[in-house]
Protein backbone atom coordinates (compact mmCIF):
# COMPACT_ATOMS: atom_id res chain seq x y z
CA UNK A 1 0.00 0.00 0.00
CA UNK A 2 1.64 2.92 -0.92
CA UNK A 3 1.84 5.68 1.99
CA UNK A 4 -0.56 8.25 2.91
CA UNK A 5 1.04 11.52 1.59
CA UNK A 6 0.40 10.02 -2.28
CA UNK A 7 -3.15 8.96 -1.33
CA UNK A 8 -4.06 12.21 -0.80
CA UNK A 9 -2.05 13.80 -3.86
CA UNK A 10 -4.19 11.03 -6.18
CA UNK A 11 -7.61 12.22 -4.36
CA UNK A 12 -6.40 15.85 -4.78
CA UNK A 13 -5.35 15.23 -8.62
CA UNK A 14 -8.56 13.54 -9.33
CA UNK A 15 -10.97 16.47 -7.49
CA UNK A 16 -8.97 18.45 -9.11
CA UNK A 17 -10.11 17.52 -12.65
CA UNK A 18 -13.71 18.11 -11.25
CA UNK A 19 -12.84 21.49 -9.86
CA UNK A 20 -13.96 20.78 -6.03
CA UNK A 21 -11.54 19.43 -3.32
CA UNK A 22 -13.83 18.29 -0.47
CA UNK A 23 -13.56 19.27 3.27
CA UNK A 24 -11.94 16.22 4.00
CA UNK A 25 -9.08 16.35 1.35
CA UNK A 26 -8.29 19.80 2.39
CA UNK A 27 -8.27 18.61 5.94
CA UNK A 28 -5.72 16.67 4.80
CA UNK A 29 -3.90 18.04 2.82
CA UNK A 30 -3.28 20.50 5.67
CA UNK A 31 -1.73 17.96 7.76
CA UNK A 32 0.46 16.52 5.05
CA UNK A 33 1.49 19.93 4.53
CA UNK A 34 2.35 20.59 8.50
CA UNK A 35 4.27 17.40 9.16
CA UNK A 36 6.64 17.67 6.40
CA UNK A 37 6.86 21.70 7.62
CA UNK A 38 6.66 21.05 11.12
CA UNK A 39 8.17 17.43 11.26
CA UNK A 40 6.01 16.23 13.69
CA UNK A 41 2.75 13.82 13.80
CA UNK A 42 0.75 15.82 16.59
CA UNK A 43 -1.68 17.69 14.24
CA UNK A 44 -5.00 18.10 15.51
CA UNK A 45 -7.65 20.09 12.92
CA UNK A 46 -10.06 21.35 14.83
CA UNK A 47 -12.50 22.45 11.98
CA UNK A 48 -12.47 23.87 8.53
CA UNK A 49 -14.84 26.11 6.53
CA UNK A 50 -15.81 27.16 3.24
CA UNK A 51 -14.32 31.06 2.67
CA UNK A 52 -14.04 33.14 -0.16
CA UNK A 53 -13.73 29.61 -2.66
CA UNK A 54 -11.28 28.49 -0.62
CA UNK A 55 -10.85 25.63 2.00
CA UNK A 56 -9.56 27.97 5.47
CA UNK A 57 -8.33 24.71 7.78
CA UNK A 58 -7.39 25.64 11.91
CA UNK A 59 -5.75 23.45 14.56
CA UNK A 60 -3.29 22.95 16.43
CA UNK A 61 0.72 21.65 16.57
CA UNK A 62 3.40 21.80 19.09
CA UNK A 63 6.23 23.58 18.72
CA UNK A 64 9.80 23.95 20.92
CA UNK A 65 10.19 26.91 22.42
CA UNK A 66 12.77 27.61 25.31
CA UNK A 67 13.01 24.09 26.24
CA UNK A 68 9.52 23.39 26.47
CA UNK A 69 6.45 22.26 23.96
CA UNK A 70 4.03 24.94 23.75
CA UNK A 71 0.42 24.78 21.64
CA UNK A 72 0.65 26.71 18.37
CA UNK A 73 -2.44 27.69 16.75
CA UNK A 74 -2.32 27.70 13.26
CA UNK A 75 -5.01 28.28 10.10
CA UNK A 76 -3.85 27.19 6.46
CA UNK A 77 -6.06 28.41 3.54
CA UNK A 78 -6.27 25.54 0.90
CA UNK A 79 -7.76 26.52 -2.75
CA UNK A 80 -10.42 24.14 -4.97
CA UNK A 81 -7.53 22.19 -6.30
CA UNK A 82 -5.57 21.59 -3.33
CA UNK A 83 -2.73 24.23 -3.59
CA UNK A 84 -1.48 25.92 0.02
CA UNK A 85 -2.35 29.52 -0.59
CA UNK A 86 -1.22 30.68 3.09
CA UNK A 87 -0.71 29.53 6.33
CA UNK A 88 -0.17 31.49 9.72
CA UNK A 89 1.01 30.38 12.81
CA UNK A 90 0.84 31.91 16.63
CA UNK A 91 1.41 30.52 19.82
CA UNK A 92 -1.80 30.23 22.51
Amino acid sequence: MPPPSCIIEVCIEENSEMGQLSKEEASQATVEFLRKLKNTEKIEVMFTEMKDNCWVVNGTSPIEFGGSQWPERFTVVVDLKGKIKSSNFRLL
